[in-house]
């Protein structure tokens, strides 16, 4: 048996590549190049379809985050702001008020953070 196992370095011998890599670099297949058709990824434009370039989150709206952000309040995703609001109140999770009078105003945006991100 020994014989056998000594030509098991014959049966299974290795061979160097005898290839020269080429000099040339190409770049990754994922990288996005200047005047590439590669799309932004969806995260980077606002609803409207333009890149989200101005700062659109003034007080109101950042107090309205944090409670899109609160996850002690239910899920978020599917339902407006104030239904969520309201969801909360009839299972005496107690939402703040303040938040339910700045849906109810009309001057912020109905949705939350996540609808069309996700």
């Amino acid at each position: 048996m020994s014989s056998v196992s000594g030509n098991m370095k014959g049966f299974y011998r290795q061979r160097k590549n005898t290839n020269k890599p080429s000099n040339k670099k190409q770049p990754p297949i994922h990288a996005a190049t200047f005047g590439s058709g590669v799309a932004q990824p969806p995260a980077l434009i606002s609803r409207g379809g333009e890149p989200d370039l101005q700062d659109e989150c003034n007080d109101n709206e950042a107090l309205l985050r944090q409670f899109d952000l609160n996850m002690a309040y239910g899920p978020c995703l599917g339902m407006t702001r104030l239904a969520r609001w309201e969801r909360a109140q009839k299972l005496g999770l107690n939402p703040p008020q303040e938040i339910e009078r700045l849906l109810k105003s009309g001057k912020v945006q109905a949705e939350s953070l996540w609808d069309g991100r996700i």
